[in-house]
């Protein structure tokens, strides 16, 4: 449903432009024709823009370190550059360029959780890395895009299931933005703690995010900064769940934010600096995060997890 949507809507808006190019250009207007032509096709720059003056707006007393202006500039850059490839060129037309690869026994699995509005075909760079890498993965698409978080427990219990038949091994579970929310609610629904070897989430925004009081949708609404639904998940998880986690989380976060909205008490929390929501999936360090996790030896205990590459912001 949702590659038929941005389909739609990025074929409308390319119809839009060069409609507008080419009816300004007869009517001897070049300027206004390339100027309208220009804003149709790039005016989600200037919403991803007022995101960021939002970030440094509402940082206030948030721990992690508060985001330079050179710092936004660039993250807006990034995402600007990055969210055409993805929402107008992967997931629209190629969602399943790389078909899953289960089955690898003996060999650990990964399980990749896209965020809102995404599909499988976010992760496109990662599952032809893994390919090259002999790595056994599954990438879920959650559906209904809008629907309740926990409508998407059966979808992840269903990927799992997959990836422990082929591999004989509890899986690294690797989730963007709502994917870790979803992680979460499967985790607790399942009480699969020791069905999972590591759950690393990027951008997730683990206790809501300040954007959420412009929430229409249903899971939108359960993304709230300390929600009603986030505050219930998190009376039912038990302490010591947290200590499988890693989470990724940054101060030029345009989506969860302030930024330390994105991590949890007791996990791994490793904080990227100057990195926009998006482009924060695609850092070298995190991929490299998840190839140590699956090198780890047996299912690691919850007292116990393993220590990260390098040293996490304070």
């Amino acid at each position: 449903m949702l590659a038929r949507l941005q389909r739609r809507i990025t074929l409308t808006l390319l119809a839009l432009a060069l409609g507008w190019a080419l009816a300004f250009t007869l009517l001897g207007r070049p300027g206004l024709a390339a100027l309208g032509a220009v804003l149709i096709a790039f005016g989600y720059a200037v919403v991803l823009g007022v995101e960021f003056v939002m970030v440094a707006a509402v940082h206030g007393d948030d721990p992690a370190p508060r985001a330079t202006a050179r710092q936004l500039l660039a993250a807006w850059w990034g995402e600007v550059t990055h969210s055409p490839l993805i929402f107008c060129w992967r997931q629209p037309f190629f969602p399943n360029a790389v078909p899953d690869a289960p089955d690898a026994p003996g060999r650990r699995g990964v399980l990749l959780i896209h965020g809102l509005v995404c599909n499988r075909g976010f992760w496109t760079p990662w599952l032809r890395r893994f390919r090259q890498l002999g790595v056994p993965f599954v990438a879920v698409s959650l559906e209904p895009v809008f629907g309740d978080i926990e409508h998407y427990v059966d979808i992840i219990e269903q990927a799992v299931r997959r990836l422990e038949a082929g591999t004989g091994q509890p899986p690294v579970l690797v989730c963007h933005s709502m994917g870790g929310l979803a992680a979460r609610a499967w985790l607790q629904a399942r009480q699969a703690d020791t069905r999972v070897h590591r759950i690393i989430t990027i951008g997730t925004p683990h206790r809501g995010t300040w954007l959420g009081r412009f929430a229409r949708t249903i899971n939108t609404r359960q993304m709230r900064h300390n929600g009603e639904w986030l505050q219930a998940l998190s009376a039912l998880e038990p302490p010591e769940r947290y200590r499988r986690f890693t989470c990724f989380y940054g101060h030029c976060d345009n989506i969860v934010f302030p930024a330390s909205t994105g991590t949890l008490p007791g996990a791994v929390n490793w904080h990227i600096a100057g990195t926009a929501h998006v482009q924060m999936a695609f850092q070298a360090q995190v991929f490299q995060e998840v190839l140590a996790s699956l090198a780890d030896g047996p299912t690691a205990e919850a007292d116990a997890p393993r220590p990260a590459a390098q040293a996490p912001a304070r």
